[in-house]
């Protein structure tokens, strides 16, 4: 199955996650299809960057995001 889901960047106790399609059986930071946009929850607010064209066609076509994912999306308005 594929999956919308974060990637995890970034230097020990500073992350930064990418936003990732990605087949669920490879691993969290492994390879994934395409990279739609990008997370950073350090700064203040949370900074969000999604490129909605792209997340709304991989959802049309069956990627099924995380949880944490579609928590992200609601807050950036693509859902």
């Amino acid at each position: 199955m594929v999956k919308i889901r974060l990637r995890r960047m970034g230097a020990k106790k500073k992350p930064f996650y990418r936003i990732v399609v990605a087949d669920s059986r490879f691993p969290r930071d492994g390879r994934f299809i395409e990279e739609l946009g990008t997370y950073n929850p350090l700064t203040e607010p949370s900074e969000i960057k999604v490129d909605k064209e792209r997340v709304l066609k991989w959802m049309k076509d069956g990627a099924q995001p995380t949880d944490t994912v579609k928590k992200l999306l609601k807050k950036a308005g693509v859902i």
